[in-house]
């Protein structure tokens, strides 16, 4: 490791890249290396001003905004490493979007002890694009349907749509216990919390919380007379109403139905019990969650796109498994 010498401040302009871009996105975009807990510290601190005056890390830019980023000094690896060139099943693409089905196990970008994610993999894959920009997150075990903007307007129209709820998005959750309600709207706040080694985590809040729904619906039930106290496993549907951090998990886990392999707000005994295949069925030893449907108007046509990521063969064969011993017993 050496240390990179300190740089001066410096005073950019965002230009047309930057238009509509998130502040903290656009540092991490020039300030390469740095933690984006350095990132959001400088923010706060008052030392990144936007045309003179304070700003806030999820502040979104005009081309003509004038950014002042500090001098940063960064310790960098001696031989930085590249992402590696990846390839992504691809749900639908032209030349304004790319929707991929993200595998579980992969962020969607680097950061956070992660060298590299998805969005750093398509563009090593991918040279000669001249744009390529998440249009939204996954977590990085959570599967399923991802877009990426190809064009800065196409990233500005989706951000839109999605910022004023004009996207319909729906997940497949596995969970524990036999669920009874039917089809329920849970409404409960969502407030976002460091633990004391910082790494971030999501609680019901009333007092706090941001506001937070999620539609519930029942499809399929798993009696398992070998999986107590929890008697049995549901697959459910979830439709995003907000699209809070971690809402999916937090929401379940809420309603007393954490999802199976959820290693943050799931049930630690359940999820090893699993992992080791000793309930009766096949080991499973990732967290059951899949982005499966997200419907939207296209970003430059504005036609209804509906966009289906179908679930990982391995969960399919899960299912199939699990259906099985359920019919036996």
């Amino acid at each position: 490791m050496h240390t990179a010498p300190s740089p001066q401040v410096r005073l950019l302009q965002v230009g047309d890249a930057g238009e509509g871009q998130r502040l903290d996105n656009f540092l991490a975009r020039h300030l390469k290396g740095v933690p984006r807990s350095h990132i959001h510290r400088i923010v706060r601190s008052g030392e990144v001003r936007v045309n003179g005056g304070r700003a806030r890390a999820e502040q979104k830019l005009q081309s003509s905004d004038l950014v002042r980023i500090p001098p940063v000094r960064v310790a960098q690896p001696d031989a930085p490493r590249s992402a590696p060139a990846l390839q992504f099943p691809i749900v639908f693409e032209d030349d304004h979007l790319l929707a991929i089905n993200k595998p579980e196990g992969v962020a969607v970008h680097g950061g956070s002890g992660v060298s590299f994610g998805v969005i750093e993999a398509l563009r090593a894959a991918r040279p000669t694009a001249k744009f390529l920009e998440l249009v939204h997150r996954l977590d990085r075990d959570t599967s399923g349907l991802l877009l990426i903007a190809k064009k800065r307007s196409a990233l500005t129209a989706l951000h839109a749509a999605l910022r004023e709820r004009h996207a319909d998005k729906r997940y497949l959750a596995l969970v524990a216990g036999l669920w009874t309600r039917g089809a329920v709207m849970i409404e409960a706040p969502l407030h976002k919390y460091l633990l004391a080694g910082g790494e971030r985590r999501v609680r019901v809040d009333a007092q706090q919380g941001q506001e937070s729904r999620t539609q519930f619906r029942p499809l399929e039930r798993f009696a398992l007379a070998g999986l107590q106290p929890w008697g049995g496993l549901s697959l459910m549907q979830a439709r995003l109403l907000t699209g809070r951090t971690h809402q999916i998990r937090v929401h379940l886990a809420h309603c007393g139905h954490p999802i199976v392999g959820d290693d943050k707000y799931g049930d630690d005994s359940l999820n090893a019990l699993l992992a080791r295949g000793q309930a009766g069925v096949p080991p499973l030893r990732r967290m059951f969650l899949h982005a499966e449907l997200l419907a939207i108007a296209h970003p430059a046509s504005g036609e209804r796109l509906e966009l289906r990521a179908p679930l990982p063969e391995n969960c399919v064969q899960w299912l199939h498994r699990l259906r099985a011993q359920c019919a036996q017993s």
